[in-house]
């Protein structure tokens, strides 16, 4: 899956996740779908994991519940 929000692209499936952001910089963050946390209340993916942690927030609700739909993770605080 790919999800485009105002900040980047999201490209998902049900192993892992990747979130290229737009600019300069052209960051880019990879996490394991086991790695993800997402949180309801805020719409914001965390990633954690062997002493890294990223966050980043997306731009509504349907973002986030399309992604853990595709992740297969749930969504904490909903």
């Amino acid at each position: 899956m790919k999800l485009t929000f105002s900040q980047g692209t999201l490209i998902a499936n049900p192993n892992e996740l990747m979130v290229r952001l737009e600019g300069p910089a052209r960051i880019t963050f990879q996490a394991a779908a086991d790695c993800i946390q997402l949180v309801g209340i805020a719409n914001v993916v965390t990633g954690f994991g062997g002493g890294v942690s990223w966050s980043i927030r997306l731009d509504n609700e349907e973002q986030l519940t399309e992604l853990a739909e595709q992740l297969g993770v749930d969504i904490k605080g909903l």
